[in-house]
């Protein structure tokens, strides 16, 4: 290896291109080797030689789990670099996270949070945040800001992602509209950006969208209204005089609304808050009124 380059992971896996030079490749086939990740590349390496992927050539990396047509591997990581893209199935769990700690640990954002809060637009500004994926866990994201405030995006706790482009600091900017929660309120950061660096966090943070996704979901009107009064802020002890509901009506909606991974309990039976799917729902709810 050369100088500062450092191993991160290796590890067994099948990997396959699937574009090349911008063309779509319909003769694909899943290639055994060995992953070897290290701070500067990727090597795809089979007992016919190898392929160097530069991680500064990144522009996208998304992970999926098993298609039907690429039923030969349980989940696969797509990497996108330039007109160019490969499917990456390794076996080693680390592998994932120590791409995505390579790739994003440590770069500069600029950060506007909270953008909004319960609802209602925030007077905020942008601001430099230094972006630290968690020791622990890549499933966590820190922002911590020139101003000295800490952001912590948890993201099982994303409920949607919104990429958009917009006015930043006086310029034309990809920006990333990032709803999850902190103590207990519904919040959105935006995150910008370099365009790449905005591609590489959004590949990460919309793995909780989908997980959160609100697809195949038929509520009631009376747990509509209890929905999108929690994410408007109400407190769950003030819901049945806010949606004009007995009591035990509304307890009976909260029982329903666990049962489908919507709400979570906190602490008494009455006190629930909303997870990031109820967020989801609840926020596609109020944009149809």
């Amino acid at each position: 290896m050369s100088d500062g380059e450092r191993a991160l992971a290796d590890s067994k896996g099948k990997f396959v291109q699937v574009v090349k030079d911008g063309r779509k490749r319909n003769d694909i086939e899943w290639l055994p080797g060995r992953v070897v990740l290290s701070n500067k590349r990727l090597v795809l390496a089979t007992n016919q030689g190898k392929r160097t992927l530069p991680l500064s050539k990144l522009t996208s990396v998304t992970a999926s789990q098993m298609n039907q047509s690429l039923a030969q591997v349980d989940s696969y990581i797509k990497l996108q670099a330039g007109r160019d893209v490969w499917l990456v199935s390794a076996v080693a769990d680390e592998f994932e996270e120590e791409l995505y700690r390579a790739l994003l640990d440590q770069i500069v954002v600029l950060v506007r949070h909270p953008a909004v809060k319960g609802g209602v637009v925030q007077d905020t500004g942008w601001e430099k945040a230094r972006l630290k994926l968690d020791d622990e866990s890549d499933e966590t994201i820190d922002l911590a800001t020139a101003s000295g405030t800490f952001v912590e995006l948890d993201i099982d706790d994303v409920g949607t992602v919104e990429a958009k482009r917009k006015d930043v600091r006086g310029e034309e900017r990809p920006l990333l509209e990032v709803e999850h929660t902190i103590d207990g309120t519904s919040v959105e950061t935006y995150i910008s950006g370099t365009p790449r660096h905005v591609s590489l966090i959004e590949g990460l943070v919309r793995q909780g969208e989908q997980r959160n996704a609100a697809d195949d979901v038929d509520l009631s009107s009376e747990e509509t209204q209890v929905l999108m009064a929690l994410y408007s802020g109400i407190s769950p002890f003030k819901i049945p005089d806010f949606v004009d509901m007995d009591t035990e009506d509304v307890e009976a909606v909260y029982d329903r609304l666990i049962e489908s991974d919507i709400l979570e309990p906190v602490r008494t039976r009455r006190e629930v808050q909303l997870e990031a799917r109820g967020r989801s729902i609840a926020g596609e709810a109020i944009a149809d009124q």
